[in-house]
C-alpha cells in the first residue's frame, strides 16, 4: 500500500499536466451576482437584534425599577436571539451557518448564552438536486458528468452548506469521492458578506464593543475564510502540505487528490472511508485500542499546533476516520490490531503566523509544567492581551486552574468543571467579566478543534489524562529550545554581557536622582479599587444628568405657570427631556 508521501509525489508530478488538461475558463472565478431578497431578509434579522439591545441594554438598563428586569432577563433573551439565528441559519445555508460555526468560538467576543447555544451548529442542510449538482460538473469540465466520471452516484454521502459530498467511479476504475460546490453559492456567500459587513458597521456604533474589538479585522478574517473554503485547488493544496509533514508517519493517511479531475468547484479524492472515529463499536469490533486512538490523535495534533504550525481545523467525526492495518508476523495473539488514522476535509486550515510561532511553544511549555507566568508572558508576547490587563490576577487565576485540575482525567473534568467555575466566577469576577484578551482568528480555530478534540478523546477514552500527555511533549520543546539552538544561547549570553557593562552607569545615574528627589513611584489601582472608583464615577454621572434633567424641567414649569405658554418655557421643556434621553443612552 503506497504512503502519504507516495501518493501526493505522484499526484504533484502529474499536476502541472493536469491543470493544463483543464478548460481555462469553467474552472476560473467569475463575479456573482447580488440576491437582495435575502441580503434584506439578512439584514432584518440583525436589525432586529440591534433594536433590542438599544430598548433592553441602552434604555431599561437606565431606568429605576425596570433595571432589574432588564438584568434577570438577560440570559434568556440572548439564548432567544441565537435560536432564531440558528433557524435562519438552517433555513438559508450558505455563509450563515460558517458564521454561526465562527462566533461559537469567539468566548473573546461574546457572552456564553450565544457562544453555547451556537457550539453544536452542524454544518449539514438539505441536499441540492441531482440535475444541478451535475450542472456544476459539466460547466467545470466541459463535458455532460457521463465523460468525467464512469458512475455517480444520485444521493450524496453529505450535504453541507458551501457543497455536497457525491461516491463515484473514475473511467480508469478508482473508487472516490466527488466534493461539488452547490449551485449560486458564490451568489450566497457575496451576499450575506455584504450583509455582515452593515450588521457589524452598527456594532461599531456601541463602544463596548467598539473599544473592546476590531470589527472590521473581525470581519475580514471571516470573509477570507469563507472565500477560500471555496477555492477547491487550495483545498488540494492544503491536503498535500499536511501529507508532507506526516510523510514520515506511518500512523497518518492522506486521501489521494486525483487533479486532473479537480477545478476550483469540483474536487476529486481518493474514497478513504474506513471506521468513523466515534464508532466505538466498530473500533472495538476491528481489534484496536481506543486508548491508542485517542492517545495518537492528541499527539497528532500537538505536532500540528507546536511543531508544523499548520492545523486540521475541523476535526469533526465525519473528517476523521481509523483504517485497521494487517498484524505484523509474529503479533501476539492478545496484541492489539494497528491502524492508522485518516483526515480529510482540508478546507478549514488554520496556519500559525510567524510571529506567534514563539509564543505558542512558550505557552504549551508553561502549561506542561504548570508555569502560570510563563503562560501569561506568552500571551503578552502574542499580543493576545488587551491594554490594561491585570497580569498578576491571570498568574492567579491560572494558578487555581491548575491546582484543580491536576491529575484530572479527561472523564473527571466534565464532574469537575462546574464546581471549577463556580469558583473562579466568585474569586475573579472582574478578569472573567472583563475577559482582558482579544485572539487571532487562527488561533481561535485551533481552539475550536482543540474543543472537538478533547470531545473525542473523552469518548473514546474516559481515562485519558491531558496533563500526562503534554508533559513528555513539553519537556522536549523546553529541551530543544535550550540544547538545540546555540545561536539563541549565543544572543542570549552577548546581551547578559551588554547589561553587565551598562549596569555600572544605571546605578551611578538611579543614585544621582535618589540624592536629587528626582525619583518617581508609578502605581496601578487594584482590580476592585478600579471598580470601585468606576462606581463613583458613573455615580457622579447619574447625580449630574438627574441635577441637569430636574433643573431644566423646575425652570421650564415655573416659567410656564407664570408667564403662560412661550417660546422660553417650552425650550425648557424640551431641553429637559433631551437630557433626559441623553442621560438613558450615555454609558
Amino acid at each position: 500500500m503506497d504512503n502519504a508521501r507516495q501518493k501526493f509525489q505522484r499526484a504533484h508530478n502529474g499536476d502541472a499536466a493536469a491543470q493544463q488538461a483543464q478548460p481555462s475558463t469553467p474552472g476560473a472565478p467569475r463575479p456573482a451576482p447580488f440576491d437582495r431578497l435575502r441580503y434584506l431578509r439578512v439584514v432584518r434579522f440583525f436589525a432586529g437584534v440591534f433594536l433590542s439591545v438599544i430598548w433592553w441594554d441602552l434604555i431599561l438598563r437606565r431606568v429605576p425599577g425596570v433595571r432589574g428586569l432588564a438584568v434577570r432577563t438577560s440570559a434568556e433573551r440572548w439564548r432567544q436571539i441565537t435560536r432564531r439565528f440558528r433557524r435562519l441559519a438552517i433555513q438559508l445555508g450558505g455563509v450563515l451557518i460558517k458564521l454561526g460555526q465562527f462566533l461559537s468560538i469567539r468566548v473573546d467576543v461574546l457572552p456564553s448564552e450565544v457562544t453555547g447555544e451556537l457550539a453544536g451548529l452542524q454544518d449539514e442542510v438539505p441536499a441540492e438536486s441531482l440535475a444541478d449538482v451535475q450542472a456544476v460538473i459539466a460547466a467545470e469540465f466541459g463535458r455532460p458528468v457521463a465523460q468525467v466520471f464512469a458512475w455517480f452516484a444520485p444521493v450524496p454521502e453529505a450535504a453541507a452548506s458551501l457543497a455536497q459530498v457525491h461516491k463515484a467511479r473514475l473511467p480508469g476504475g478508482e473508487e472516490v469521492v466527488a466534493k461539488v460546490q452547490r449551485p449560486r453559492i458564490e451568489t450566497q456567500v457575496e451576499t450575506d458578506l455584504a450583509a455582515i459587513r452593515v450588521a457589524a458597521s452598527w456594532l461599531k456604533l456601541y463602544r463596548p464593543i467598539a473599544r473592546r474589538v476590531d470589527l472590521d479585522r473581525l470581519v475580514g478574517e471571516f470573509a477570507a475564510t469563507t472565500r477560500a473554503e471555496l477555492d477547491f485547488i487550495a483545498e488540494g493544496k492544503n491536503a498535500g502540505h499536511f501529507a508532507d509533514d506526516f510523510a514520515e508517519d506511518p500512523g497518518i493517511y492522506l486521501a489521494q487528490v486525483y487533479w486532473e479531475y479537480t477545478t476550483r468547484r469540483v474536487l476529486t479524492l481518493e474514497n478513504v472511508a474506513s471506521i468513523k472515529i466515534t464508532d466505538l463499536a466498530a473500533i472495538e469490533a476491528a481489534g484496536i485500542s481506543r486508548e491508542e486512538v485517542a492517545r495518537r490523535l492528541y499527539d497528532t495534533y500537538l505536532e500540528q499546533i507546536f511543531v508544523n504550525n499548520f492545523v486540521h481545523a475541523d476535526p469533526h467525526p465525519g473528517n476523521l476516520f481509523v483504517r485497521p492495518l494487517p498484524q505484523p508476523p509474529d503479533t501476539d495473539p492478545g496484541a492489539a490490531r494497528p491502524f492508522e488514522l485518516i483526515f480529510v476535509d482540508f478546507g478549514m486550515v488554520a496556519t500559525i503566523p510567524k510571529p506567534l510561532r514563539a509564543s505558542l511553544r512558550e505557552y504549551v511549555i508553561g502549561l506542561g509544567t504548570r508555569d502560570s507566568h510563563r503562560i501569561v508572558q506568552a500571551y503578552s508576547d502574542a499580543g493576545v492581551l488587551l491594554p490594561g490587563a491585570d497580569r498578576k490576577r491571570l498568574e492567579e487565576i491560572h494558578d487555581v486552574l491548575f491546582q484543580g485540575l491536576e491529575g484530572m482525567t479527561m472523564g473527571q473534568l466534565s464532574d469537575i468543571a462546574r464546581v471549577q467555575a463556580e469558583l473562579i466566577m466568585r474569586e475573579y469576577r472582574d478578569i472573567v467579566f472583563e475577559m482582558p484578551f482579544q485572539f487571532p482568528t487562527e488561533i481561535l480555530f485551533v481552539a475550536r478543534a482543540v474543543g472537538i478534540l478533547s470531545g473525542m478523546a473523552t469518548t473514546l477514552d474516559p481515562e485519558f489524562d491531558p496533563w500526562s500527555a503534554t508533559i513528555p511533549f513539553a519537556e522536549q520543546l523546553a529541551a530543544d529550545e535550550l540544547g538545540g539552538n546555540w545561536r539563541t544561547w549565543l544572543a542570549e549570553v552577548g546581551e547578559l554581557g551588554r547589561i553587565v557593562v551598562r549596569l555600572p552607569t544605571r546605578v551611578d545615574r538611579l543614585m544621582t536622582q535618589a540624592e536629587r528627589g528626582e525619583l518617581t513611584l508609578q502605581t496601578s489601582l487594584a482590580p476592585d479599587a478600579t471598580k470601585a472608583l468606576r462606581r463613583v464615577e458613573r455615580s457622579v454621572d447619574r447625580l449630574t444628568w438627574v441635577v441637569i434633567t430636574v433643573g431644566l424641567l423646575i425652570a421650564g414649569v415655573v416659567l410656564r405657570a407664570a408667564e403662560g405658554p412661550g417660546g422660553l418655557s417650552s425650550g425648557l421643556l424640551v431641553s429637559a427631556a433631551l437630557a433626559f434621553l441623553w442621560g438613558l443612552t450615555r454609558r
